[in-house]
């Protein structure tokens, strides 16, 4: 059974961090590119980052370029999303996602398992 499982969300003050983990289970996590998404109340679900099947190639969503940093640990079947410098409008439920094969995506619609979201909540 396929299985991802977002941890780490939270309340935070503005500017202060948050590192989400997300554990896979029940595929080949390492044929998989990986990725976190987020949605706010009353928008669309929006990419964050994407990591590839090695995790040397990254793609990040410009407005968080510089905050947050995602990586995956392949003997851990895990990724994670370190977010630095948070502000309010990142405020929004987040997904991690898995796409089969190596290269990375960015569009929802390529990804194949989803988990069931973390809420971040920044205050200002």
């Amino acid at each position: 059974q396929v299985q991802l499982v977002e941890s780490g969300g939270g309340l935070v003050t503005a500017g202060g961090s948050l590192r989400l983990s997300c554990a896979a289970s029940g595929f080949s996590f390492g044929y998989f590119a990986m990725g976190w998404f987020r949605q706010a109340p009353g928008k669309e679900r929006e990419f964050v980052a994407a990591i590839d099947w090695s995790g040397g190639n990254k793609y990040m969503l410009e407005s968080v370029k510089g905050r947050f940093t995602i990586s995956r640990d392949i003997a851990k079947n895990t990724v994670y999303l370190q977010m630095n410098i948070l502000k309010p409008e990142d405020t929004a439920v987040y997904y991690c996602a898995a796409a089969e094969g190596t290269g990375i995506r960015a569009r929802p619609r390529e990804y194949d398992f989803w988990g069931q979201g973390t809420q971040v909540t920044v205050s200002s």
